[in-house]
């Protein structure tokens, strides 16, 4: 995934724009950059890899490197950026979130009418071009940025929001065209900056200030914001914010994570008492730590107490610090888990998980949970059945459709004709539905499970359904 966050302001920005790239480290493990522009200075910036320790280290000194009343930040899983381009536009620099699945077409395009050339990577992408790259060659192609930017969005397949900070120290921010993803910005005494998160400006005591539509693009001074196209009429924003990867004290669309989270627990609870499913367990817990908001709200309906039977030592291990292999990284997980076991041992346990993708890691906990003495594990997971890897962001390792564990299980049942009837895989109310949920209880030793059903979540969420991007769970973006 990633996010970024960037200040226009009277006074120094770099500081700011630290704490505010910072707080959105939840969501990217790879690389981190900023830059700031001064007007003695001029446009400074620095990259660093973030794989094997947290932003705050590796950026603990940019006070003493860099200044400016200006400045942009990013946290990537992707390419390094921010970049830094010279073109007919000057000098700026350019972070987006996002991904661009017709990059090959693009980078022929835009070579075939133009003669130009990108540099080329080894490490990322299937072409082999930074990402933030091509979309500045894109909004090159137009005399503004304003056009230039609506130019790069309609010709991109996927998505890209965008967030450039140019030479005169003004920023400009956009949105992606289908406000799949927020862009939020909040305004103090001293000027005003653009982030993903909310909370990441209001503690640095700035306040709301306006949450962008879908492809709108402004332009923010110290003074003021200016919008230079308007926000579109069609939007589809990410219901895997709420469910999985946005943080809890984060608010989109007016929606608060956490809130949310515990209605999503409240709504499955009542589906299973109203089934007469897993009610005589011992205790609700969550699989940390997104899934554990969802399983209090779980708790707090059902009236069956929360615990937590096993809690994650993260000191040694953050999130930051998780090997790149596979095998590896299965390894630390089962490390990290250090059981309760008087929580455990002859206890009839109900998990919630945020999500179910491989299952690879899930399997492991609940052999964990076996081997420490539980009687039973039932999982409930947060979401629908996850049917699609995403096509429009990249907050996952690169997983195809076969990687999925509800696509994979399917095939064993049916072959490739059960893929025509993936909506009835995901209800579990078909034969199909109680087919597919009980094989994957045969392959991870669940006792029970069961997904959120796709009415539920947008539900929980509160938002009309037709404004949310639920491709990952029905194929409809």
């Amino acid at each position: 995934m990633g996010g970024f966050f960037g200040v226009a302001s009277k006074n120094d920005a770099v500081l700011d724009t630290f704490f505010g790239v910072d707080y959105h480290s939840h969501l990217g493990t790879r690389r981190a950059g900023m830059a700031a522009m001064d007007e003695e200075l001029g446009m400074q910036r620095k990259i660093h890899k973030i794989e094997n320790s947290p932003f705050r280290t590796k950026f603990e000194r940019i006070l003493d490197e860099m200044e400016g009343k200006s400045a942009v930040g990013c946290i990537s899983d992707a390419d390094a950026q921010p970049l830094l381009i010279r073109s007919n536009h000057g000098l700026y620099a350019i972070c987006t979130i996002g991904i661009i699945n017709n990059s090959d077409a693009l980078v022929k395009q835009y070579l075939a009418f133009s003669g130009g050339h990108f540099g080329a990577m080894t490490t990322t992408g299937v072409t082999g071009i930074n990402a933030s790259e091509l979309v500045a060659a894109m909004i090159d192609q137009k005399t503004d940025f304003s056009e230039g930017i609506k130019f790069a969005q309609d010709v991109i397949d996927g998505t890209a929001s965008i967030l450039i900070l140019k030479e005169d120290g003004n920023l400009i921010a956009a949105r992606d065209k289908m406000g799949r993803i927020p862009v939020l910005i909040g305004k103090r005494d001293d000027g005003f900056c653009v982030s993903f998160e909310d909370f990441a400006y209001k503690k640095l005591g700035y306040e709301d200030y306006k949450e962008l539509g879908p492809g709108e693009i402004v332009e923010i001074s110290s003074d003021g914001v200016k919008v230079l196209s308007p926000a579109r009429n069609k939007k589809k924003i990410c219901a895997f914010l709420w469910s999985y990867y946005g943080y809890p004290t984060s608010c989109y669309e007016g929606v608060n994570v956490e809130v949310m989270r515990y209605r999503n627990g409240q709504i499955m609870a009542k589906t299973d008492k109203g089934l007469n499913i897993a009610q005589d367990i011992d205790y609700v817990s969550g699989v940390p730590d997104s899934g554990t908001p969802h399983a209090i709200g779980y708790a707090n309906q059902s009236g069956i107490p929360f615990a937590r039977p096993f809690i994650k030592y993260t000191p040694t291990w953050p999130r930051s610090f998780m090997p790149s292999n596979q095998r590896e990284r299965s390894r630390v997980a089962k490390m990290k888990q250090i059981p309760v076991h008087e929580l455990i041992k002859d206890k009839k346990l109900l998990f919630v998980d945020d999500s179910i993708v491989r299952g690879t890691q899930l399997r492991e906990t609940v052999e964990f949970l076996y081997e420490n003495g539980a009687k039973e594990v039932h999982m409930r997971s947060a979401c629908p059945p996850i049917m699609y890897g995403c096509k429009y962001l990249n907050f996952s390792r690169g997983t195809s459709d076969m990687d999925l564990i509800s696509r994979s299980t399917i095939l064993e049942l049916e072959g490739e004709e059960g893929f025509k009837h993936l909506d009835e895989y995901s209800d579990a109310s078909t034969e199909r539905g109680i087919k597919m949920r009980k094989a994957i209880c045969e392959k991870l030793h669940f006792a029970s499970l069961e997904f959120q059903s796709l009415e539920g979540i947008v539900e929980a969420i509160g938002l009309p359904a037709d404004e949310l991007c639920t491709y990952c769970w029905n194929g409809k973006g």
